[in-house]
């Protein structure tokens, strides 16, 4: 590892010796590119330079004492706090659904005041399996009450609202706890003893944790993933520090019981929709995650994020190869946040506080700002000078180095040299794809079902027209982003 690591700053050195003498000093034809460049570095740095001092404040300082406080407060509470697990299943491998089904039943045992888990699946052949681990581990059917729901392939949402509607009927308190999971997520055996106590501040809504992902096969997409979930504890940890994350991750969440089962919160889980002024009523078909954070939102109630607490759910790359693998992903993840973030936006800083508010709000404009500096890079390449390319690609080496450093520190273990690629990688093709679906938030698909945009029936007429409408006003925001970009450079 050090001697490719040695290799990365050879390469980096290398491109800056390629620079002309004498070059940063007049910089003929480049001078503002380089003023773009250096003005948005300045401002993207600062944003992730406070971002990175409020998550050590976080981590180091105030989680601890926060932590202390709600838990002295349960040890001296007196009510019970059931724990209710809803389980959703849809075409996970039976060597997948072994391991995730025991670790919950083996949280669901060691909640105090016992635990009812409602599993949601489509095939027969899960059902027997479910029922065969719980025999097998020979629970207490008094302690932990166990329901399948046997239900047609609607859709997760569709799932997910009927479970709900289940769990309503054992009529949950204020007192007890949801644990939302996915199918292939392992969860932590002491998830009750370390969320109850979260749910003592009765501002608290819900909660969500670290992640991990478990790959099997070495390459660009586990780097990419490890990458993603580190930068995600940075992230989350900074948001943490205000009480209010981002995002209520559907692989495992926690919310306080009486809330998950409100007929309103129900129905934004199972029916929730968008109206757009071009596109129309937008059903959603994917991001449950989404709208439940943002029914919490919207009500007034905080969301936590634990960073010591750790879910772990089974990745397998959806397509043959990297790029298209990711491109899948971040299609359906960037989709849930587009068409998320402008009612959020639209809510403003009153009552979710500035910070909050400026994030949601740069989640919008940062796809735009990610992609002045390569554009600026490409135009000043072919119309003034092109040693404005290795002077660029050094700086990205450099850069994005410094942010996999801190990045490793912050998570206490260090990075293959394929990270640094990977996060440039994730930055712009991830800039490219949220400028793409937030012209098309009407495009949704998962990736284990065929239900969404994409298919290979006739495309009704006016299906079309918004389909060539998405792609006019995407090309004239392009553009309009080039013209700004053109003019900019001709600055002295």
């Amino acid at each position: 590892m050090a001697l490719t690591h040695l290799a990365y700053f050879s390469v980096a050195v290398l491109l800056l010796c390629v620079t002309p003498q004498g070059f940063l000093g007049d910089m003929q034809g480049a001078k503002g590119t380089v003023l773009i460049i250096g003005a948005l570095g300045i401002w993207r740095y600062s944003w992730a330079v406070l971002n990175f001092s409020r998550a050590l404040v976080f981590k180091l300082r105030v989680y601890p004492r926060w932590r202390k406080a709600r838990d002295a407060r349960f040890a001296q509470s007196r009510a019970r706090h059931h724990c209710f697990f809803m389980v959703t299943s849809y075409m996970v491998d039976q060597d997948t659904t072994l391991p995730v089904y025991r670790s919950i039943f083996r949280a669901a045992m060691a909640a105090r005041d016992g635990a009812t888990i409602v599993a949601s699946v489509v095939d027969g052949m899960d059902e027997r399996l479910i029922r065969d681990i719980y025999r097998a581990m020979n629970i207490d059917p008094n302690h932990v009450a166990l329901v399948i729901d046997r239900i047609k392939s609607n859709g997760k949402r569709d799932a997910m609202s009927q479970a709900l509607r289940i769990l309503a009927s054992f009529s949950p308190t204020h007192n007890d706890i949801m644990v939302f999971v996915d199918g292939d997520t392992l969860v932590p055996e002491d998830i009750w003893a370390r969320s109850a106590p979260v749910f003592t501040d009765p501002k608290t809504g819900a909660l969500t944790t670290d992640e991990a992902a478990i790959i099997d096969r070495e390459g660009a997409f586990k780097d990419w993933f490890t990458l993603r979930f580190n930068q995600r504890q940075v992230m989350m940890c900074s948001m943490g520090l205000s009480n209010r994350v981002l995002t209520l991750t559907g692989r495992m969440s926690v919310f306080r019981a009486d809330l998950a089962t409100d007929p309103t919160f129900v129905r934004a889980v199972g029916q929730d929709y968008l109206d757009h002024w071009r596109l129309g009523r937008v059903n959603f078909l994917t991001g449950d995650d989404k709208s439940t954070w943002f029914w919490l939102l919207s009500r007034g109630f905080e969301t936590a994020y634990l960073p010591d607490v750790q879910s772990r759910s089974y990745e397998t790359q959806p397509r043959d190869t990297f790029y298209d693998s990711a491109k899948t992903l971040m299609v359906r993840w960037f989709g849930n946040m587009m068409r998320t973030n402008g009612r959020a936006i639209a809510m403003g800083p009153r009552d979710m506080g500035f910070f909050t508010w400026w994030s949601i709000l740069d989640q919008r404009v940062s796809c735009w700002t990610t992609l002045v500096g390569p554009t600026s890079v490409i135009i000043t390449a072919l119309l003034g000078t092109p040693i404005i390319i290795p002077l660029y690609i050094s700086w990205v080496m450099l850069t994005r180095y410094m942010f996999c450093t801190y990045i490793a520190v912050f998570n206490r273990e260090w990075f293959p040299v394929t990270h640094p690629f990977i996060l440039y990688f994730g930055q712009v093709a991830g800039a490219i794809i949220k400028t793409f679906v937030l012209f098309r938030l009407d495009r949704q698909k998962w990736t284990r079902q065929g239900a969404g945009g994409g298919g290979k029936s006739a495309i009704p007429f006016y299906d079309r027209l918004k389909m060539a409408e998405s792609t006019a006003f995407h090309a004239l925001g392009f553009a309009w982003l080039t013209l700004a970009i053109m003019f900019l450079n001709t600055l002295e």
